[in-house]
């Protein structure tokens, strides 16, 4: 029975959508397969981790016939981008699914979708709202590299979403280092209307980020008991929260530091990354040493090579020596696309804190390091 007639690309593209969640090692079997459903020519792929669904839908479905099964992911993800651009075929026969092009054949296992652990969506919408998918990229993109990694305090393996009024907040830290970023929506959300506080999974976050676009294409975020929903494009994405409480952000970025500079945010990159060069694997620490006008940079590693970078900027605060991991500094200028960015600091002991000059909606504020 002929499920699909469509060119390998369209085939791909939706493939490819619902694929980045499905890991490749897994408790149960079925996980490792998309569910398959087709009603007509609408037919959709969902792929599910247990925390995380992700569905789209394609129109290039063939018959009246309303048919649902699950295929291995890798399995056909693999074949489809191994074939040549053509017409590809999806039939079913004897429980099997056969992938069709030109003189390539692939007849592969199924298993029943009844099977297959679609997650429940449903309870009282607390809140929702739209906005582009550009600008909740940005506000991601902002801060996502602070996320903890497996870390014991699980409630920081993910990113703290504040929504109160029409102000969107966006903050991760793993302990070392805090990044946060803020917008203004064009409207209020609709729904309860308190101030909501929740924690996105870190590979929600980065599967976002995989997954839309930079433009003004719209999205929708609706929150509902433990679950956030996105709505964009073809693409449907739900994904369960982290329980916990996330800690006081507020607390952690300083107030109130007298020694700032603005200095052009490539320049400070490039001799970051030549000084980090010389630093160990393992100990990455660079020395800040602030006096009139100038920042000079330091590195040295194990063997007593040593690095220094000078930059001449405005700065006429009191000469001040700090030391900090390199990669914590290199990330934020990675993911932040100003010309120009503000540093303000202490002493060597306090936390220096990151800013666009001008601006409120960033900051990142990064630990010092004994060096």
């Amino acid at each position: 029975m002929q499920l699909v007639n469509a060119t390998r690309d369209e085939l791909l593209k939706p493939l490819q959508v619902v694929s980045g969640i499905v890991e490749r090692r897994h408790t149960l079997a079925i996980l490792a397969n998309l569910l398959f459903r087709k009603a007509g020519n609408t037919v959709s792929f969902v792929s599910t981790d247990i925390e995380i669904q992700i569905t789209t839908k394609a129109n290039f479905g063939v018959g009246d016939d309303e048919i649902t099964t699950t295929v291995g992911a890798r399995k056909i993800l693999d074949i489809l981008r191994a074939l040549p651009d053509g017409p590809v075929s999806l039939n079913l026969k004897d429980n099997r699914m056969v992938v069709q092009s030109g003189k390539s054949r692939f007849s592969l296992q199924t298993l029943a979708a009844s099977e297959f652990p679609v997650m429940q969506t449903g309870g009282e919408v607390t809140a929702s709202w739209k906005m582009s998918q550009g600008a909740f990229k940005q506000i991601i993109s902002q801060v996502y590299f602070a996320m903890a990694q497996q870390d014991i305090r699980y409630y920081l393996n993910g990113m703290l979403l504040v929504l109160e009024g029409k102000e969107l907040i966006a903050v991760a830290t793993d302990g070392h280092r805090l990044a946060f970023s803020q917008l203004t929506l064009d409207h209020p959300p609709t729904g309860a209307g308190q101030k909501q506080e929740i924690i996105i999974p870190r590979k929600t976050i980065l599967e976002c980020q995989h997954l839309l676009s930079d433009g003004d294409d719209p999205l929708e975020i609706g929150l509902s008991g433990n679950q956030i929903k996105l709505s964009f494009g073809d693409i449907e994405l739900i994904s369960k929260l982290v329980e916990g409480k996330f800690p006081d952000y507020q607390r952690v970025i300083p107030k109130g530091h007298k020694n700032t500079l603005v200095v052009g945010r490539e320049t400070l990159q490039a001799a970051l990354q030549r000084a980090a060069i010389l630093t160990t694997e393992k100990f990455k620490g660079v020395r800040f040493s602030l006096s009139s006008s100038k920042i000079t940079i330091q590195s040295t590693n194990a063997e007593q090579e040593e690095a220094q970078e000078e930059i001449e900027t405005k700065y006429d605060g009191e000469p001040v020596e700090i030391g900090f991991n390199v990669t914590y500094l290199l990330d934020v200028l990675a993911n932040i696309k100003n010309n120009e960015i503000q540093i303000s600091l202490g002493d060597a002991n306090s936390s220096a804190i990151i800013t666009l000059p001008g601006s409120e909606s960033f900051k990142y504020v990064v630990m010092p390091m004994r060096i």
